[in-house]
Order: C-alpha cells, then sequence, then structure tokens
C-alpha cells in the first residue's frame, strides 16, 4: 500500500510543479524542482506521469524546443512564441484573431479535409535577447552577414 501512497504523492507534485508555472517546463527541469523534496524520485516516473497527464487531457506537449519537450497545463486554445535564442515560450492569449476564417477554406479545400482546429507558434527573439542582439533586430540574414563584415 505504502507504494502505492508514493506514487500519488509524487503525480501531484508533478503536476503541481507544472501547473504553477508558466515557463512551458521539461521533463528535466521538473525532476530538478522535485527532486530536492521527493529523493526517490526518478526521470522515468516524472515521464510516465507526463504521459498520463497528456492521455488524459490534462497538459499537452509543445514538442521538442532544444532537444528537450516542452508541456503546457494551460488547455484553453491558444498560441505560442518561442524565442530562437534562450528557448522561452510565452502564451499569446486566444482573444486575438490571429487566423482569418478564410484559411480554413482553404486548407480544407488543398487537402480535400475537413479542418477542426488550428496551432500557431511564432519564432524569433524574446525582449530580453533582442535587447542583447541589438543588431540582429529581424533583419535579412544577407543584411545582418554586410553589417557585421562592416565593423
Amino acid at each position: 500500500m505504502q507504494k502505492k501512497h508514493n506514487f500519488s504523492v509524487k503525480r501531484e507534485a508533478i503536476y503541481k510543479t507544472i501547473s504553477s508555472t508558466d515557463i512551458h517546463p521539461s521533463a528535466e527541469w521538473i525532476y530538478e524542482q522535485l527532486k530536492p523534496s521527493l529523493p526517490d524520485l526518478s526521470l522515468g516516473t516524472v515521464y510516465r506521469n507526463l504521459a498520463v497527464f497528456k492521455q488524459n487531457g490534462m497538459i499537452q506537449s509543445l514538442g521538442v524546443i532544444n532537444g528537450q519537450e516542452r508541456f503546457d497545463w494551460n488547455m484553453s486554445k491558444h498560441s505560442h512564441f518561442i524565442c530562437e535564442k534562450c528557448f522561452s515560450v510565452m502564451d499569446i492569449p486566444a482573444d486575438r484573431n490571429l487566423i482569418e476564417p478564410s484559411v480554413y477554406g482553404f486548407v480544407e479545400e488543398h487537402c480535400h479535409a475537413l479542418v477542426r482546429t488550428h496551432n500557431i507558434v511564432f519564432y524569433g527573439l524574446c525582449s530580453r535577447c533582442r535587447q542583447e542582439n541589438q543588431e540582429c533586430q529581424y533583419l535579412p540574414d544577407n543584411e545582418i552577414s554586410d553589417i557585421k563584415n562592416n565593423h
């Protein structure tokens, strides 16, 4: 019985950790946060519980970002911004009309399919990384190399 109790304590701690942050953590990040208070926690346990949470619709995977799968507990409809330098992930509220309804019609016609939903991910530099790279404010690659070659 004790083993089952420990497992549910670990599961609860894993879910509480992911749902108490907006950084869209990886399994490794969750593990590092919990290891001091749960010394017998394994990374495998974190992965298994994240899989259960995904299967039960409690979290979603954002895919692999910089070599690590990242997770989101916010299951409401929203988009994401991913910084290409520091790999931070930020939520973009769904209240903005990010896609024209006609795009669904185009995709349905092109693919001969029924579109039910979409997922939009924006990539660029977050405000912190943008400040660190003032010379790189979304210029085309050839203009960036021209600037670097002239300095």
